[in-house]
């Protein structure tokens, strides 16, 4: 049960006009160590992958080259259909049906959260 002290140590403290506020600070840069596991991926399955879908995002149909210009000709991100994390050994890729280059953009909203969002289902957020 709330006392009447209560009501008054809960209540926000009201600036002064001659008060200075301190900004708030935001510190970043610390060095911490982690473990984390990595995965292999193989160069050669991407290349593949890329001269079989080219370098458009599958789900969008952004191209880097095409908006950024000569720099970013070739730039894609390729999406494993499967996780490699779920898979949890060496298997070997098919770089046509296993794997789809994607946007960045599109890369993080199939990973958000998490989870795994198909291809079609992304796409579909798009409309």
């Amino acid at each position: 049960m709330k006392s009447e002290f209560d009501a008054y140590t809960s209540v926000k403290p009201i600036p002064i006009t001659e008060e200075v506020a301190e900004p708030d600070r935001f510190v970043e840069g610390a060095v911490r160590r982690i473990t984390v596991n990595a995965y292999e991926r193989c160069a050669r399955a991407r290349e593949a992958c890329i001269r079989h879908y080219e370098t458009v995002c599958c789900i969008c149909g952004f191209d880097f080259g095409e908006v950024y210009g000569p720099e970013a000709i070739g730039f894609i991100h390729v999406h494993h259909l499967v996780r490699l994390s779920d898979i949890r050994k060496g298997y070997k890729v098919d770089p046509v049906a296993d794997l789809r280059p994607v946007c960045p953009n599109c890369h993080a909203v199939i990973h958000l959260s998490g989870s795994d969002r198909s291809i079609e289902y992304v796409r579909a957020l798009l409309q």
